[in-house]
């Protein structure tokens, strides 16, 4: 299987399954020299493990990281980086009544079309088990960045109809609640909601946004690899993605030239936007201001309710999903839309180091 590896100059492989041995990832391209140990990359899977959220699957993983290479003496070492979490509760018995027949709004008739095989149990390599291996990955990126002063935040923005009041929010109390809202008032009637669709053996999409803080200008390449071509790509690699939107995003649609465009003015002898319209990125290229990008997650695929659907013969079934799912995604994808966004600003930030001679110069003189 091609595909399994993300990036340019720092690059991730990811590897393993739903219901294997274990799951982890190598990462290949992380300066020598960051302060890393397990407790950072722990933190951060900590957040997106089962359990984590009473609105979350109740399969019981600890999500466990062991760094296996790439780190000597609590400092990456230059070298490749590899991360190992072994699965624990996985009860394959459970997809025992799918292994002929194609779920609806899953990967398995395509995995099938392509490989003329697939492994069912929970999904295999398309299941979103596999963002833990991205989540590991993405500590190291953050913990590389973050030498930098960059920061990447992500919370939830709205679930099903229900949408933060943004006079309201305040990220700092996203942690407030299960939901990762930073606007506790509409995380309790999103929660009523999330209750009511749980009673009803139904589940629920959403949308993520993630705020970069503190990229410098300059950052991504003017054609192919844009910056915001790269963070599309990064987040539509997550299997429940169906949009993304950076700043003002479809509405910029909707506005006049004059309206969207950002002015520019120099207060204090630094190049400043009075508006973010562009969520801080022109041309493919960083401006200097926080970078805004936003997620849509399709509601959770794997719902107890009866469905119709196709067996491998071609013939006209039904089917009813068993097993531990989740009836809402976002609360748990919020810290791996952090980390995609984090492992391309590491990217693009090596990327960018060649870009310019006197770059080069200085670093070598």
């Amino acid at each position: 299987m091609a595909g399994s590896t993300f990036g340019t100059l720092f690059r991730v492989t990811t590897w393993g399954e739903s219901h294997g041995k274990a799951l982890g990832v190598t990462i290949d391209g992380c300066p020598a020299g960051i302060e890393l140990c397990e407790e950072d990359i722990q933190k951060e899977l900590d957040r997106r493990k089962p359990g984590s959220n009473p609105y979350g699957t109740k399969r019981n993983e600890s999500d466990t990281a062991q760094i296996l290479s790439g780190v000597f003496e609590g400092r990456t070492t230059g070298t490749p980086i590899t991360i190992i979490v072994y699965n624990a509760d996985h009860h394959s018995a459970d997809y025992s009544n799918i292994a002929e027949r194609y779920r609806p709004g899953h990967a398995d008739f395509g995995f099938d079309a392509k490989y003329g095989f697939r492994d069912y149990r929970g999904g295999g390599r398309s299941s979103g088990r596999e963002t833990l291996c991205r989540t590991a990955a993405g500590a190291v990126a953050k913990k590389f960045i973050s030498r930098l002063g960059i920061d990447v935040a992500a919370y939830t923005v709205s679930i099903g109809n229900i949408e933060i009041d943004r006079e309201k929010a305040d990220l700092t109390k996203r942690f407030d609640n299960p939901l990762i809202m930073p606007d506790n008032s509409a995380a309790e009637r999103a929660e009523e909601y999330l209750k009511k669709i749980m009673s009803e053996g139904d589940s629920a999409g959403g949308v993520a946004e993630c705020i970069i803080s503190g990229v410098p200008a300059g950052i991504g390449e003017p054609v192919f690899d844009k910056l915001d071509a790269e963070l599309g790509k990064a987040l539509f690699s997550l299997g429940a993605v169906k949009g993304v939107e950076i700043g003002a995003g479809f509405g910029a649609s909707k506005l006049k030239g004059s309206e969207n465009n950002d002015p520019f003015r120099n207060e204090n002898g630094k190049i400043v936007k009075l508006s973010n319209n562009a969520g801080g990125i022109l041309g493919g290229i960083s401006d200097g201001s926080d970078i805004v990008i936003r997620a849509a997650f399709k509601p959770t695929p794997s719902i107890s309710l009866k469905q119709l659907t196709v067996n491998k013969n071609g013939e006209n079934d039904e089917i009813t999903i068993k097993g531990r799912h989740d009836p809402i995604i976002v609360p748990r994808a919020v810290v791996v839309v952090e980390s995609m966004c984090a492992l391309v600003i590491a990217d693009m930030l090596l990327r960018s180091m060649t870009s310019d001679i006197n770059k080069i110069e200085r670093f070598f003189n």
